[in-house]
């Protein structure tokens, strides 16, 4: 048991906490429920509801979520157009996000579809002083994809 001001007040029974925050006008609250035995604190519920929200809201708010960019290539990309989707591709990663790296394939493409993985080995190649390959390419219905992330 803890009182308002945040002193120990000891191990009770439930039906004296409960006694101890009607004459305080607070309310008794269980702090940590799982703990043996329960730790209970008696105050104001509303404020303390309200600090908790604070807090979770400060949480979510120093948090950074990563996106996942995606750049599609096709099988016969020249080399500057490969160099561009190249330089995009760096800026995502050096943004923090990770890439998804989607070679889609049309038609009679399918037929060679193992002879073109060197384009995303290539790729892979360009940016691995900066990135990572988090999963190797796979394929994926019509495409082949492959994710790469930021070096720790």
């Amino acid at each position: 048991m803890v009182g308002e001001n945040g002193e120990q007040l000891g191990i009770m029974s439930a039906k004296d906490a409960y006694k101890m925050a009607r004459e305080a006008e607070l309310d008794l609250v269980k702090i940590a429920p799982t703990a043996k035995p329960p730790v209970c604190k008696i105050i104001d519920y509303g404020k303390y509801r309200y600090e908790m929200i604070r807090k979770e809201k400060e949480a979510r708010k120093k948090q950074k979520t990563i996106e996942v960019k995606e750049v599609r290539l096709s099988p016969n990309i020249d080399t500057n157009d490969l160099n561009t989707k190249i330089s995009a591709a760096r800026k995502f990663i050096e943004k923090g996000n990770k890439v998804k790296i989607t070679l889609r394939f049309r038609g009679r493409e399918m037929a060679h579809m193992n002879q073109t993985r060197y384009v995303l080995d290539d790729f892979a190649k360009e940016l691995s002083d900066i990135a990572v390959v988090d999963k190797p390419s796979k394929v994926e219905g019509r495409s082949l994809v492959m994710f790469l992330s930021a070096k720790r």
